[in-house]
């Protein structure tokens, strides 16, 4: 049996053991989290290294993609340095090929993206999904100020994305993480109706589901959410707003979608590879065989 392991910088609560089969083999998938304690993150990986067959990079990133640019995080860079032995990945090799599959699943429920107004919490940590909003013909509000800075400014179009981070992710990517993404008890927090005017006018929200739920209204009527990890709690959340449609990016195993973070790692074990020799097109062919697609569940 194959284990994975994420070590996630997020909130205990959100812990999830379970077994799953793959191309014929069996997999043990474990999501600890570690309450923001970034030394007992780190611990966790050269605790573990060896012991299992992947790591999933949970709670963080390497590095954001936008725009073909790659802005790595300082922070994280010491979990790159303490894993030596097990395979590891962060997400980034399969995040952007799911998302255009999500656009594609609603597309083969019948709903036509041209014209819908759409919220992207953050296009820096999901850039491929923001972009493939904007393909489908959505007209997309980017809160990555918002959203990670907390800087009351939307912005309405990819080229500001692109100004945004070529200005800001040199700088940011050097904080901190935890000053710009909630990490343990902030993760359980009640949602602030701060930014919930963006979510008012929009048909589909989309992003990281922890931002999209630092935010979310009572009230989801006849709305789209697009996003990564939902335990059965947060799907039982949604269902009291009354949202419409959750599109998870990854498959429910046991009621809880699993981190990209995971998937990949689940990807990486299954390419007879070393982990630097893995390329996107191993990616593609295991998300076609698995088949590792997207989740489209009606709610109302």
């Amino acid at each position: 049996m194959k284990r994975v392991l994420s070590v996630s910088l997020g909130s205990t609560k959100r812990d999830h053991t379970t077994e799953a089969e793959f191309l014929g083999q069996r997999f043990w998938i474990s999501r600890q989290g570690t309450n923001g304690d970034m030394e007992r993150y780190i611990q966790m990986y050269r605790e573990y290294d060896g012991k299992v067959d992947a790591f999933g990079v949970g709670g963080a990133e390497f590095y954001c993609l936008v725009n073909g640019r790659r802005y790595y995080w300082r922070e994280i860079k010491r979990v790159r340095e303490a894993v030596k032995l097990s395979k590891i990945g962060d997400g980034n090799g399969i995040k952007h090929l799911l998302a255009t599959y999500a656009i594609q699943a609603l597309r083969e429920h019948g709903i036509d993206l041209r014209g819908k107004k759409a919220l992207k919490t953050t296009a820096a940590d999901r850039y491929g999904l923001a972009k493939a909003l904007v393909d489908a013909g959505c007209k997309v509000t980017f809160g990555d100020l918002m959203f990670a800075l907390d800087i009351p400014i939307p912005i309405r179009s990819l080229r500001g994305v692109h100004f945004m981070a070529a200005l800001l992710l040199p700088v940011v990517t050097k904080l901190p993480f935890s000053w710009v993404y909630p990490l343990g008890e902030e993760q359980d927090k009640a949602p602030s109706t701060k930014y919930s005017r963006f979510y008012k006018e929009a048909d589909i929200i989309a992003g990281d589901f922890l931002q999209i739920r630092s935010n979310m209204p009572d009230d989801l009527s006849g709305k789209i959410i697009i996003t990564n990890t939902t335990t059965a709690q947060n799907l039982e959340e949604l269902r009291e707003r009354n949202l419409h449609i959750l599109v998870t990016t990854t498959p429910r195993l046991e009621g809880r979608s699993f981190g990209t973070n995971v998937m990949e790692a689940v990807c990486r074990c299954l390419v007879d590879k070393p982990d630097d020799e893995i390329v996107e097109s191993d990616f593609v062919d295991l998300i076609e065989r698995i088949p590792l697609k997207p989740k489209v569940q009606v709610l109302d």
